[in-house]
């Protein structure tokens, strides 16, 4: 978000808005206008003034519309429609979905063997470590999925040992069906066992360790 731009907020229960802490009035003539159609945002951001209201989310401050002279909205509004319906606009959409549907591509094959590299099952076990790293990348790698694997903060080997520990949690042990205790830190502790479970389990692939498939989690959750 711009430092320059005004931000006001929503006065809880008054229906009134503060910037800075104090009550301001809205400008006759302007209206709210919700976040959800970013080419209208920006072209009403670029062709007069406005104010941006913002609420807190979790540790960050989000936008949830901007404020501005109303009498621009429906003209803006009727020259994106003419853009958007254009033959060189619809070619345009089209070049960008394929571009991001090569680049998912190449995510699921990048992500897929990073899982295998993370695993480094024996050779013995090769098959077994392609068969988990594919139900991982199907769990974890669709746009929009909110998933470790979608994070381009972390690196992406950290990004596979993550997702490779969640999906066992889910789909190795009784973690969705336990009940956890309302204390602070209880659930990321027994997280942590769990995972320290799975790991234990998966070096044992790795050793190249007999294991019985019969009674393995991992091989039943791939059954599965």
């Amino acid at each position: 978000m711009n430092k320059n731009e005004i931000q006001v907020w929503k006065n809880p229960g008054k229906g009134t808005l503060l910037c800075n802490g104090n009550p301001v009035a809205v400008p006759a003539g302007w209206v709210f206008v919700p976040s959800g159609d970013p080419g209208l945002t920006r072209r009403l951001k670029a062709t007069g003034e406005y104010w941006v209201q913002v609420h807190r989310r979790k540790n960050r401050i989000e936008a949830q519309g901007i404020w501005t002279d109303g009498r621009r909205i429906a003209g803006i509004k009727a020259r994106l429609e003419a853009e958007h319906s254009s033959a060189a606009y619809q070619q345009k959409l089209a070049a960008a979905r394929q571009a991001r549907e090569a680049k998912q591509d190449a995510y699921v094959v990048q992500f897929r063997q990073a899982v295998v590299d993370f695993l480094n099952f024996a050779p013995r076990y090769r098959d077994l470590a392609w068969d988990l790293a594919d139900a991982v990348t199907d769990q974890a790698v669709p746009v929009g999925s909110g998933t470790v694997a979608r994070t381009e903060r972390i690196p992406l080997a950290v990004r596979a040992e993550a997702a490779v520990i969640a999906w066992m949690r889910h789909q190795t042990t009784a973690y969705d069906h336990m009940s956890i205790a309302r204390i602070k830190g209880e659930r990321r502790e027994v997280r942590r066992q769990l995972a320290e479970r799975s790991r234990q389990l998966l070096s044992r692939y790795r050793a190249g360790e007999d294991v019985d498939p019969a009674t393995c989690p991992l091989v039943r959750a791939l059954k599965n």
